[in-house]
């Protein structure tokens, strides 16, 4: 999932893969985004600051989102509804909003 987050942050920010890796490696180990920024810097390559934070602000967007994925998924195929092709674009969706239109027709409604 890391490889994926990496690969997503890195697009996103237009930070190397390799250097949001490594970043995502220290914030999951408990590293402050000051001590990272700081004491890490060989390990980051050189980011400052703003561009970790940038990078853990991402990561706890799509951690969310994959949360979400998991729930609508769960939800999806408890309805009984579930086939290959909804699976594939809920998998491959990262977008939030997108996420939410795809549920949409499978929301369960209130009584």
């Amino acid at each position: 999932m890391e490889q994926i987050f990496a690969k997503l942050i890195a697009r996103t920010t237009g930070i190397g893969e390799r250097q949001v890796a490594n970043t995502i490696g220290l914030l999951e180990e408990g590293c402050t985004i000051p001590f990272i920024s700081r004491y890490r810097k060989e390990v980051t390559g050189t980011l400052d600051e703003m561009q970790v934070a940038s990078v853990s602000d991402n990561l706890d967007k799509l951690k969310e989102i994959a949360k979400r994925k998991e729930t609508i998924l769960k939800t999806i195929e408890e309805q009984g509804k579930m086939t290959e092709e909804l699976k594939t674009r809920i998998d491959s969706s990262w977008d939030s909003t997108e996420l939410e239109d795809i549920y949409l027709p499978f929301k369960p409604k209130r009584k």
